[in-house]
């Protein structure tokens, strides 16, 4: 599936650059806005499936365009991206039902795992942000895994392959494949093509020991 995104960020350069870089990961990008005033307007317009805004910008901030959203029961999914690693802001932003939090540092490695969960209505917090409010909220199903399968996740969002795996856990690639299987199972997780690996790197801000 390929949503329909818009993007807003009073930084020319920075919309810029997301804009080429969702363009060239084939995306598909309807407009970009220089003030939460025009991206309101774009996302009445619109409907978009996804709207990815800066929280600081001129006339609206991304938290109160997701506001005027929420009460408007609009369908788009906000996403904010933002330098503020900030308790309140992020609270604030789990009471606007925010879908995702991407901090502006790491957004060009984040975009794509946060549009992949949000696509599936699941919400995506950089793991940057996470660790440095110290938040404790553990993803769903997080306490059904062992730590041996707790293991196996930290090495997949490292991008190890399943051969790599078992080479470092001493077990053949089969048991592996097995162990994922059942790490599928006890997340919930959609038995779709790096599904796990997806889920690993979402939340591999909980894997780090």
């Amino acid at each position: 599936m390929n949503p329909t995104i818009i993007i807003a960020d009073d930084h020319p350069l920075v919309l810029k650059g997301l804009h080429d870089f969702l363009i060239e990961k084939k995306y598909n990008v309807l407009a970009c806005a220089k003030n939460g005033k025009e991206a309101l307007t774009l996302i009445k317009a619109h409907t978009p499936d996804i709207a990815i805004l800066d929280i600081k910008m001129p006339f609206l901030s991304g938290l109160q365009i997701a506001e005027k959203c929420k009460n408007e029961k609009l369908p788009t999914k906000i996403v904010l991206i933002t330098f503020e690693k900030d308790e309140k802001t992020y609270y604030d932003a789990k009471t606007m039902d925010i879908y995702g939090y991407v901090l502006k540092e790491f957004a060009l490695e984040e975009i794509e795992n946060c549009i992949a969960a949000v696509i599936k209505d699941n919400s995506y917090f950089s793991p940057e942000l996470l660790k440095y409010l110290e938040l404790n909220e553990l993803p769903e199903n997080f306490d059904a895994l062992t730590n041996h399968e707790k293991g196996i996740i930290k090495l997949i969002s490292q991008n190890k392959t399943g051969v790599e795996i078992a080479e470092l856990l001493l077990i053949s690639p089969r048991t592996v494949e097995k162990h994922k299987s059942n790490i599928i199972k006890k997340l919930k997780l959609e038995r779709k093509q790096n599904s796990l690996l997806i889920w690993a790197k979402e939340n591999s801000a909980f894997f780090d020991t």
